[in-house]
């Protein structure tokens, strides 16, 4: 019979590829478009950390290889998309880009694994590997701050997708579970743990919360729609469109 822990597991992983996919249309768009205009990087750049934290988590813990290719596929996306800032980006933006990928995408987890690997026993490098990896993904749930600022001040929720604060608000959810029933102590694998899942209830808790919160607004300053928007209307709302990438783990 298939477990509890299995079936939220797989959802789990499900929700957070679903994530991973979620800025898929915008790169499109600035491929299109051939220019960045006013999206930012950084998020994509810390997106990236954080898969590559949740990759390595899956590898040196045991029987975590759902947690590894999920963020794996995931890395490999949030590589593609900030390679496509550097192509596109203006100079400014290009060289700010570079620079933080550089630090934050190639030689911070190179020297996390170099260190953690020489000096540390298994029990220690799961631990690292698993703090590090709520840390960056706190950071990635806080990236929808700005867009609910955005619809507060606007009282629209036009560049605010529904679904990706849906897809925010099950992946949040469905992980936090999961860590209740497994009680992992950072993703709540299969095997279970004699310490409290606080850990990782506190990102993907907090997914489920910023998810929760942008319901809200959805329901406080969504209004119908008399007419029919325009293409150009759609563009400019892309412009302008902030996106969640997220990951949980």
């Amino acid at each position: 019979m298939v477990s509890l822990a299995t079936i939220f597991g797989l959802l789990g992983n499900i929700t957070t590829g679903l994530l991973y996919l979620s800025p898929a249309k915008t790169f499109w768009h600035i491929v299109q478009r051939r220019s960045t205009e006013e999206f930012d990087s950084l998020p994509y750049v810390v997106k990236l950390l954080n898969g590559y934290m949740w990759v390595y988590y899956g590898v040196v813990k045991p029987n975590s290889v759902l947690v590894a290719t999920v963020n794996g596929f995931g890395s490999v996306l949030e590589l593609i998309y900030v390679f496509i800032f550097l192509i596109f980006a203006p100079p400014r933006m290009r060289a700010i880009t570079a620079v933080t990928f550089g630090v934050l995408d190639v030689v911070f987890p190179i020297a996390a694994v170099l260190i953690t690997q020489l000096c540390f026993d298994r029990e220690m490098q799961i631990d690292i590997a698993g703090f590090l990896s709520l840390l960056f993904s706190v950071f990635t749930y806080a990236s929808p701050l700005a867009i609910m600022k955005t619809v507060v001040t606007t009282k629209s929720v036009e560049y605010m997708p529904f679904l990706l604060s849906f897809v925010l608000f099950i992946n949040g959810l469905t992980w936090t579970i999961y860590a209740v029933i497994t009680r992992d102590w950072f993703i709540g694998n299969y095997a279970t743990l004699t310490n409290a899942s606080f850990s990782l209830k506190i990102p993907n808790g907090s997914g489920f919360a910023f998810g929760t919160a942008q319901l809200v607004l959805y329901a406080m300053y969504w209004k119908p729609k008399h007419s029919k928007r325009t293409s150009d209307q759609d563009e400019e709302g892309w412009q302008h469109e902030h996106l969640i990438a997220d990951s949980g783990p």
